[in-house]
Order: C-alpha cells, then sequence, then structure tokens
C-alpha cells in the first residue's frame, strides 16, 4: 500500500508543478491504473480530479480494516447452511481432501504411475486408466485392513482429540507415536510401510512340479508363508 501511495504522489505532484503539468483525464486515468494494478491496492484507494485538474487520492479505511480482519487466515466457504455443516464440520470436510490429493499423487507419481500411456485410442486410454483406479481401490481397502502393520494411523479419534482445535496442525495419537517410535506393533511384529510389505509378500510363489514318474501328472505347490507372511494373509482375510 505504501508502495502504491509513493507512486501515487509523484502522479500527484506532476499535476501541481507550474511546468510541463501533467493534464488529460484519458492520461490520468492510464497512468493510475497501471499504477494502482501493480500491488493490486485499486480496492483499498479511491482517487478523483478535480475541475482544476489536480489529482487527489485517499485510503479507503473501511476497505483496509476489512482486509486486515482476515490477515493470515485461510478462509473456507460452503453452499450449505450452517444447520447441515456447521464452521469445525466445514474445516474439516476441507481437510479431507487431502486424502483425494494422496489418492492422485498415488496414481500420477508414486505406486500406481498412470503414465506413460503408450496406448493411441480414447477408448484404450479410458480402460488404461480405470484399471489404475481399480488398482488404487485395491489399495486403499488393503490399507485399511492391514493398519496395525502399517505405519498408518489406527486411532483416529485418539488422534483428533489430541488437537486442540480443528484448525491446528494434525497430530497423531500416542499409539502411532509408539509404533513410529518402536518400529513395532502391538503383536511385536516389524512396522511396514505397504511397498515393503508388498515386497516381502512377493516371495510367495507358486511352482508347478513335474514328477518323472510315468503317469504322474504335474501338480503346483504354493511356498510356505512365514510367520509375518501369515498375519499379513490372515488381515486380508487372503489363502495362499
Amino acid at each position: 500500500l505504501e508502495a502504491t501511495e509513493a507512486l501515487l504522489e509523484a502522479i500527484a505532484a506532476a499535476t501541481r508543478r507550474e511546468t510541463r503539468r501533467l493534464k488529460g483525464r484519458e492520461k490520468f486515468g492510464e497512468r493510475v491504473g497501471k499504477v494502482i494494478g501493480k500491488y493490486k491496492m485499486a480496492k483499498h484507494l479511491t482517487w478523483a480530479i478535480d475541475d482544476d485538474g489536480v489529482f487527489a487520492y485517499r485510503r479507503d479505511d473501511a476497505s483496509i480494516a476489512a482486509e486486515a480482519r482476515l490477515d493470515g487466515l485461510y478462509v473456507i466457504r460452503t453452499s450449505l447452511p450452517a444447520s447441515e455443516l456447521d464452521g469445525p464440520g466445514t474445516a474439516r470436510a476441507y481437510k479431507r481432501l487431502s486424502s483425494v490429493e494422496r489418492a492422485f499423487r498415488s496414481l500420477k507419481t508414486v505406486d500406481l504411475k498412470v503414465r506413460p500411456v503408450y496406448h493411441r485410442t480414447e477408448p484404450r486410454v479410458r480402460a488404461h486408466v480405470l484399471l489404475c483406479m481399480l488398482a488404487y481401490y485395491v489399495e486403499w481397502h488393503m490399507r485399511r485392513k492391514l493398519k496395525p502393520m502399517l505405519f498408518d494411523e489406527e486411532d483416529a479419534q485418539g488422534a483428533e482429540a489430541r488437537r486442540p482445535s480443528v484448525v491446528a496442525p494434525a497430530t497423531v495419537s500416542m499409539s502411532a507415536r509408539a509404533k513410529a517410535s518402536s518400529k513395532r506393533n502391538t503383536d511385536d511384529d516389524p512396522v511396514h510401510s505397504l511397498s515393503t510389505l508388498i515386497d516381502d509378500l512377493a516371495t510367495i510363489t507358486r511352482n508347478t512340479v513335474a514328477p518323472r514318474l510315468s503317469g504322474a501328472e504335474p501338480f503346483q505347490v504354493v511356498t510356505r508363508p512365514t510367520s509375518l507372511q501369515r498375519r499379513v494373509l490372515d488381515h486380508l482375510g487372503v489363502r495362499p
């Protein structure tokens, strides 16, 4: 605001000098428009040119006070009435959008990596994206069922209770803090990220055995899961 006023003062001085005074309303409008648009201060200033061609300006104190009340704040608006969604509920709903952002980040760069797309026709591109969405849907369910074995928060209510207000930074529950500190869960199993847990499960294989005995049919054998793998499969409700 002060920088804009300094530039406007130069224009005002040009209209008051004895020689080579700045004249013409169109010239005024052009120069003033550039100045107040530079720092986007048009809403906080009013200006006018009198009959003698003298330029004057002043601050709009009401506009400045209104913006000062919101300075440093992030305003969230909703079309829902307060009876359906109050202030804290609006903030919680907005913060839950972070899970959507994580989903898109997982799809695009972190885990599923929807790109590069090598298909050329629209139906195949759509099918490719649909498969990636379904893969994330499976991942979402896996995370929910495997929370005891992951670093993910298990006690959302406990974490929310430790937060002094809904707009305060997110906190973790005491159980999540203990799990992150010890790197082990309540069953004394090592805690994993989902990617390292999947890497561990990848060692489970199904092998085809072809006996050399005459007339014996080939059969398949699944490797015996480790104790950790067995607990993971139990959480998922999956049989190897």
